[in-house]
């Protein structure tokens, strides 16, 4: 069990409210200086070890002088300085690569094995052995989920008396507490004070964290039988209806996994550390059994259409990660049918082992999974450069793209390399390559535009449909354009649908011109004018097709029948004031016939 309030020194509770804002301020500088360190990937690997180590020293220490305390807090140093430099040398040495395809996998499976790995390091510290008490585990990892829960609503509030200090005093002229509160300087050290006194509050008030853990434990108790239920009679209709539908959903293996994970959880939250009595009468336990029971077919079928996905597509790096916790997950599927099969020691006896031999395999890939060992950018790089080697790809599928931003180092890397790659030989392969590699966004890369790009003003017009009464084009309009010191809709692109109008909007003598782009859903519209000789930028407005379809949009646009139609309400100004619009109500709210008799009551009913 944990060690009561009084058990924890006072020693240990000012050590963890500093500990806290050292790391608030650490975290502060990180950033701060992290623009001059960008491209060594030195402020990765900080922000990992900042967030994992002190966190983990907060909720595991007992007393400062317990030497397996600072033992473990050097070796859990060591692993997560590692596993950041490994995380920031893949995510790095590449222009523009997109990090989050790196630092978004490695941030949740450092979190997850943070959370295992934490109940394993407070029982080596309370037990003084790694081999602790099921019951130890169990007591440490929900009493950790819900101080840190209860952390965060304790930070939160907090900043909200902040920020209502700041809002009342700027109700009387005084601004300097709204501007010192947004001041990272200010708001990290502060936010890390805050953490630190509810990390002090979950530790030492243990009575009111325990009361809603059995308040949460009695919500999921009520919901296991249910969810239960659910999972046989899916199972049950599966033979009715065939696997086709879950297919064609595209997401099998997301919802199947899902339901693994919310049964994992609420069978833990009523089963706890397996001490009490068995809940359920007999009957709704042979419910939950059978729905234990089926989660091996669960685990089959998402496994099975994410196999399907890896053998059509190849491998990426999300698909490794998928199946990573797709086999975690399906270890608790078997693990548990095996636990309802095996009832010799009482109801799910045997799920308790089954907890622990899980956790410990999910440490263990975690650590692989970001590391050399498993890494899943080398991995995935690898597949989809043999895919196209064997045939399997050819170079007009191949997604140049992801390996250019998405695969992290090494994609870029395998990028580079395929410019001595036969199969990228040929002049347009070897022009999509050249242009991968000089893109700057995977969204919008002004090189790719330059390479699609028009050189003159006849191939721009080539592409660009126009209604009637448009021709000739402003030579400098045109040139504005295409030089790009107007802003454009996407035209000057191969694939791109547009339509050049030439209204006379404000019916000036002089036309305007209306550059419209069509799209799936609509089309999006830029209005130039003509301002001292000089065309701008009027107006833009995106227009959209849910009452009429796109093709008959773009029929109107290249008939030119586009006119001013003058709003029913005027704009208003109030003294000098700058005029606003009036936005018109289409809500269906209006007033009921006048009803004689009724109006003749009311103008006849007394005032009070």
């Amino acid at each position: 069990m944990h060690p009561s309030p009084a058990a924890l020194p006072r020693s240990t509770r000012w050590f963890i409210v500093a500990v806290a804002v050292l790391q608030g301020l650490a975290l502060y500088l990180t950033g701060r200086y992290a623009a001059a360190l960008d491209g060594s990937g030195l402020p990765i690997a900080l922000y990992a070890l900042l967030l994992a180590v002190p966190a983990a020293m907060l909720l595991s220490v007992q007393g400062l002088r317990d030497a397996r305390f600072w033992q473990q807090t050097v070796g859990l140093s060591l692993l997560v300085g590692a596993l950041g430099a490994w995380a920031a040398w893949s995510a790095t040495g590449a222009p523009q690569i997109e990090t989050e395809s790196v630092l978004a996998p490695f941030a949740v499976s450092l979190a997850i094995a943070w959370f295992i790995a934490l109940p394993y390091l407070q029982c080596r510290i309370e037990h003084r052995r790694w081999c602790a008490p099921y019951q130890a585990l169990f007591e440490h990892g929900w009493q950790n989920a819900l101080t840190l829960a209860l952390t965060g609503v304790f930070v939160a509030i907090c900043w909200g008396v902040l920020g209502l200090c700041a809002v009342l005093f700027k109700l009387i002229g005084i601004g300097m507490f709204a501007e010192l509160f947004v001041q990272p300087g200010f708001a990290w050290p502060v936010s890390g004070l805050m953490a630190g006194l509810g990390l002090l509050v979950g530790r030492t008030q243990q009575k009111p964290v325990q009361i809603a853990r059995q308040v949460l434990f009695a919500i999921f108790k009520g919901l296991l039988p249910l969810l239960a239920l659910v999972a046989v009679l899916f199972v049950l209709s599966l033979p009715f209806t065939g696997l086709e539908a879950l297919w064609r959903t595209r997401a099998a293996t997301l919802i199947l996994m899902c339901v693994i994970a919310l049964l994992v959880l609420f069978v833990n939250a009523v089963f706890q550390d397996g001490s009490g009595e068995p809940p359920y009468p007999r009957a709704l336990r042979r419910v939950v059994d059978a729905a234990l029971l089926s989660l091996p077919v669960y685990a089959g079928l998402g496994l099975y259409a994410l196999g399907l996905r890896i053998v059509q597509y190849g491998w990426t790096g999300d698909r490794f990660w998928a199946l990573l916790a797709s086999v975690l997950l399906a270890a608790y599927a078997c693990g548990y049918a095996w636990a309802v099969l095996r009832p010799r020691r009482g109801w799910l006896h045997g799920i308790a082992r089954v907890n622990v031999i899980v956790s410990l395999i999910a440490l263990a890939l975690a650590v692989a999974a970001n590391s050399l060992l498993l890494d899943p950018h080398r991995l995935s790089v690898g597949d989809q450069l043999a895919r196209l080697r064997d045939g399997r790809a050819t170079v007009v599928d191949f997604d140049l793209k992801h390996l250019r931003f998405h695969s992290g180092r090494r994609g870029y890397q395998a990028l580079l390399a395929l410019r001595s790659e036969p199969k990228f030989a040929a002049p347009a392969a070897r022009d999509a390559l050249a242009q991968a590699i000089a893109m700057e966004s995977p969204w919008y890369s002004p090189a790719d535009l330059r390479e699609q790009a028009p050189r003159t003003a006849a191939n721009a017009l080539q592409r660009i449909a126009r209604a009637p009464g448009v021709d000739p084009v402003e030579p400098a309009w045109l040139q504005a354009v295409l030089e790009r010191t107007l802003s454009a809709p996407d035209c000057l692109r191969e694939d791109a649908r547009c339509v050049l109008m030439a209204p006379d909007l404000d019916r000036d003598g002089m036309r305007e011109y209306l550059l419209c782009e069509i799209e799936e859903y609509g089309s999006t519209c830029t209005l130039y004018a003509l301002d001292g000789g000089r065309w701008g930028v009027a107006a833009r407005s995106f227009i959209g097709t849910r009452e009429r379809g796109t093709e008959a949009l773009e029929a109107a646009m290249r008939a030119g029948k586009v006119e001013a139609v003058p709003p029913r309400w005027p704009e208003l100004r109030f003294g000098d004031g700058k005029p606003f619009s009036l936005n018109e109500d289409t809500s269906p709210q209006r007033s009921e016939p006048v009803d004689p008799a009724a109006l003749q009551r009311l103008q006849g009913a007394p005032r009070r």
